[in-house]
């Protein structure tokens, strides 16, 4: 007989609890202390320090205890006072001497982040955390490898969980999940560093079967306009598909729209409510966004991220195109499954005015704040939905089954030969 126990925690209530027995009323010890994430094992590190403490700084301190966290290139966890100035990450291993390398210790009510190597007397405990706030970029951090690592210890965290932060990260599972609901994107075909190195004229008539040139080469997995070349013909599609493998093994290859506008919007909520921002139209020196376009051109070396890139804000869209696209935008956040923030790039092809999904960006270049900040939002105040959010998303997964209780193991024999069914 399999007895049935429902695990039951709401996400909060060591928080809440701890703020309603603060009986000195003392108002620091009622922030809700989150802990803002940056950085990480990624071609878009620097990025995400730039969007990373660009966020710590907005939020509102009154109602919030911050904890600057920077993950460096090896995946190394480190805070400190420090940590939180722009202005020392121009000397990262300067700073890192003057910080505290840290891990995370899960305990019941939050996490901890203690000192590494601890100390041989007193605590190693160096702070406390009620909520994770990721602001990371790129492979290994925004595709769900950091969400995952936070789910690891029971702690609510803004943003995409791990799911909807991997299927949005990749591509090509992207398009497939929104084209089979309906949403339009372009045809595509993949191609892997292995397939390419083993066949390389296979891996071109592949391609030439299904995409007319002019084709647009890119990393499956990456933002930012990393790795991205158009090609015109087949030996600019050998360049191309040679620069973008040397970001991933794993490259998208669709149709380039020549005559194109690029818009984007942003959305915030989760799967049962969710509004659209105001529609951007970034501006290009090329046939494509670069990375200087959205990080260097439009400011001082890039260190106020994509506020300073160069774009129309709002968008010059007639108000159907303008909704058409808000509403599209709704949809495929809430189809994709998204939490918090996201932006959703689209295209439009100025010979049909056919709009089109590119791409949609889990944890956007500076959180696409200045989308909202058009609509009349401010950045403290997106951030602060953004927490609630984190919050809501935890009561609701605490409050499911997560584990049962059984015979199971009282009655288990390993000597058998017929395995544990038996």
């Amino acid at each position: 007989m399999i007895y049935l126990t429902i695990m039951r925690k709401h996400a909060g209530e060591a928080l809440f609890g701890r703020q309603g027995n603060n009986e000195g009323g003392n108002l620091a010890a009622m922030k809700i202390r989150v802990g803002v994430f940056f950085g990480g094992k990624s071609v878009e590190h620097e990025v995400s320090v730039i969007s990373g403490l660009q966020a710590y700084n907005a939020f509102n301190k009154e109602k919030y205890d911050l904890v600057p966290i920077y993950i460096t290139k090896e995946n190394e966890l480190y805070t400190g006072e420090l940590i939180g100035d722009i202005a020392n990450y121009r000397n990262i291993p300067e700073l890192l001497k003057k910080s505290t390398r840290v891990f995370l210790m899960g305990e019941k009510n939050g996490v901890k982040l203690i000192q590494y190597p601890e100390k041989k007397f007193g605590s190693s405990e160096v702070a406390q955390i009620d909520v994770a706030f990721p602001v990371v970029h790129g492979a290994n951090v925004e595709d769900g490898s950091l969400q995952g690592f936070l789910r690891h210890y029971n702690i609510p965290f803004a943003g995409c969980d791990v799911m909807s932060s991997a299927v949005t990260m990749d591509k090509y599972v992207m398009k497939t999940v929104l084209k089979d609901n309906e949403i339009p994107v372009l045809d595509c075909v993949t191609l892997y560093g292995k397939e390419y190195e083993s066949g390389e004229q296979a891996a071109y008539d592949k391609v030439e079967r299904k995409i007319p040139y002019p084709v647009i080469v890119k990393p499956v997995n990456l933002g930012s306009s990393v790795g991205i070349k158009v090609a015109k013909d087949r030996e600019e599609l050998r360049e191309a598909l040679e620069y973008a493998f040397t970001f991933g093994s794993k490259v998208l290859v669709e149709r380039a729209i020549m005559n194109l506008r690029e818009i984007n919007c942003a959305v915030l909520g989760d799967y049962e409510e969710a509004q659209a921002s105001e529609c951007e139209e970034p501006i290009s020196s090329d046939e494509i966004l670069s990375y200087e376009d959205k990080y260097v051109a439009g400011g001082k070396g890039g260190s106020e991220g994509m506020r300073t890139a160069k774009r129309e804000l709002p968008a010059d869209l007639t108000s159907e195109k303008r909704e058409e696209i808000r509403e599209l935008a709704v949809r495929t956040f809430r189809t994709l499954g998204c939490n918090g923030v996201s932006r959703i790039d689209f295209m439009i092809d100025k010979d049909t005015d056919q709009v089109y999904v590119n791409e949609i960006n889990p944890i956007p270049g500076s959180l696409a704040f200045y989308l909202w900040e058009a609509l009349g939002k401010p950045y403290a105040a997106l951030l602060d939905d953004m927490v609630k959010l984190a919050l809501k998303r935890e009561r609701e997964e605490q409050s499911m089954l997560t584990s049962f209780e059984s015979n199971i193991l009282q009655n288990a024999n390993l000597s058998g030969t017929k395995g544990v069914k038996k």
